[in-house]
């Protein structure tokens, strides 16, 4: 729509609503048309300084969660690692032990021909063993005691496994129940004969020795067991066990006899009380700690003179 004309007839100059009216919206840097919003304002120090340090927490804790699954990580591995070295701990134990008692019932069995020689032979060295231990530790006066007794149990082993070994006992209990037993049965008269003679052996020893210590009446009680070990000896010295079997009797009597012996010696006392005290006492440092207080009280009363 054209202004209205002037007075000459010209177009007219258009008026300021005019103007306002028809002038095109401002355009964008692209030229599209579009509006353009106004610029936002730009943040201030404290929101900054928020940012910073919601950043710096985000950061933190992504650290710390990597920390953690990597402990957890580090935590399963050292528990399978303890696991693993669990089983290889029991199962070494498990191995020394299954050497430890099977090597004996394999040499009783080996050796002598029973698995139960193989348990009593070892039982009884175990013993002597710890025996010889409980002396040597109460010191090298005794240690002597323990070589000399086994000594002595080695000569008696060595004579009862032969004596066994070869029948000697079975043989001369044969030929003592062919001479005054002859009518009875030549399976079971040696063993007959040893039973009975040696019990009543053992009941009189019993019965001298339960006399002798005054025991009066009970004597009986000695005479009774007396005769009851003399069976279990007749029993024994009847049999002919042969060589492997006399040989696990005289290693198991050596064994026997040397626990007596370290037994009686223990029991027996003799031992260097002071040079045990010694051992097993800081005497030295008490003295030395004494002296220190005494000097100390010297040279510091505890009462300053008036």
């Amino acid at each position: 729509m054209l202004p209205p004309p002037g007075p000459d007839g010209a177009p007219g100059a258009p008026s300021a609503s005019n103007v306002h009216a028809t002038s095109p919206r401002p355009a964008d840097a692209a030229g599209t048309g579009a509006r353009v919003n106004p610029p936002e304002p730009a943040p201030g120090l404290a929101d900054q300084a928020g940012t910073t340090r919601d950043s710096a927490k985000r950061l933190v804790g992504a650290h710390v969660d990597l920390a953690k699954a990597e402990f957890a990580d580090i935590a399963d591995a050292v528990k399978r690692a303890a696991a693993l070295g669990g089983i290889a701990v029991g199962a070494g134990i498990f191995a020394g032990l299954l050497v430890g008692v099977g090597v004996p019932l394999w040499l009783g069995e080996w050796l002598f021909g029973s698995i139960g020689w193989g348990i009593l032979l070892g039982v009884l060295l175990l013993a002597a063993v710890a025996l010889a231990a409980v002396i040597l530790a109460l010191g090298p006066s005794v240690s002597g005691r323990i070589g000399r007794s086994f000594v002595i149990a080695a000569v008696i082993g060595i004579i009862i496994g032969a004596v066994f070994g070869l029948n000697a006992t079975n043989r001369g209990w044969t030929i003592l129940a062919d001479n005054v037993a002859g009518v009875w049965s030549a399976d079971w008269r040696p063993l007959a004969v040893a039973v009975l003679a040696l019990a009543v052996i053992g009941g009189v020893i019993g019965l001298v020795l339960g006399l002798a210590r005054g025991l009066g009446g009970g004597a009986f009680g000695t005479l009774v067991l007396g005769g009851l070990l003399g069976v279990g000896l007749g029993a024994l010295t009847a049999a002919a066990p042969g060589p492997r079997v006399g040989a696990a009797i005289g290693v198991a009597t050596g064994l026997i006899v040397w626990i007596v012996l370290m037994g009686q010696s223990l029991a027996g006392g003799g031992f260097d009380t002071d040079k045990l005290k010694d051992r097993f006492w800081p005497s030295r440092t008490i003295e030395v700690t004494k002296e220190t207080i005494e000097w100390a009280r010297e040279r510091m009363p505890l009462k300053r003179p008036s």
